[in-house]
């Protein structure tokens, strides 16, 4: 089983298409979403009809797709975050907005090896940043392997017994993280749509069950057209510059 995991789009078509092309030349048999489908970016309907076409095995809420119950979930938000938040939820189809609102929070087990969530299984809009975040999450996970997002960092924590390790991406476009039996994993793919680690290329995953292998993999698109359609919707500039940044 090969498992094909996706966080962070944040209605980026372009970078969502792009991993998939990827991806699918890679091959994977399971789709896993980790949530923030939408927000800040310019193309929410048709990432999320791209999405349900895909027919994940599993999917879970992020707290940007959460605004679609209310824009009294982006408290909080930046002022650039709430601005796109307004324009999403007076650009969404009714369709599409009752499909973010039926979401389920997370965290949910896949089988009983593997747990997705999107912030931290003990809290789905927490953030997993460093080591005490991450102990905290490995004492409220279900699964020896839990893969998480909404930080946009790509990142593993790999605990064996009380030894902590993080392991950072390679900063080659690819990352072979091995999965050994008597550790437990906290993985974190990396945004599709809006990477922070400074690397504006998307970033993505592959869980290859039999070989127990992650690959942590980031690939270039063409953020100049998504940064061009944000320009025509009227998103705030910092949000389109930002891709280019990988910020």
């Amino acid at each position: 089983m090969r498992y094909l995991i996706l966080t962070d789009i944040h209605a980026n078509l372009e970078g969502l298409e792009t991993c998939l092309n990827d991806a699918g030349v890679r091959g994977y048999d399971e789709i896993l979403v980790l949530g923030d489908i939408v927000g800040y970016g310019p193309d929410p309907n048709a990432v999320i009809d791209r999405v349900r076409d895909l027919n994940p095995l599993a999917i879970v809420r992020g707290n940007h797709d959460k605004v679609a119950l209310g824009l009294n979930q982006a408290e909080g938000f930046h002022a650039a975050a709430k601005a796109a938040a307004h324009w999403m939820l007076d650009t969404l189809t009714a369709d599409n907005r009752a499909w973010l609102v039926a979401l389920p929070m997370g965290p949910r087990l896949i089988g009983d090896t593997l747990e997705i969530c999107h912030g931290a299984p003990f809290d789905e809009d927490a953030y997993i940043f460093d080591e005490l975040d991450a102990r905290h999450a490995f004492d409220a996970a279900t699964a020896p392997i839990c893969f998480y997002g909404h930080t946009h960092f790509p990142v593993a924590f790999r605990l064996t017994g009380d030894s902590l390790d993080i392991i950072g991406p390679s900063g080659n476009g690819e990352t072979t993280l091995p999965v050994a039996g008597d550790a437990k994993y906290l993985v974190n793919p990396g945004s599709v749509g809006q990477p922070r680690d400074g690397d504006p290329r998307a970033a993505y995953a592959i869980y290859d069950v039999n070989e127990q292998r992650v690959d942590l993999i980031r690939i270039p698109y063409a953020l100049e057209i998504t940064q061009a359609k944000m320009h025509r919707a009227g998103l705030p500039e910092p949000l389109a510059r930002r891709l280019t940044l990988g910020r």
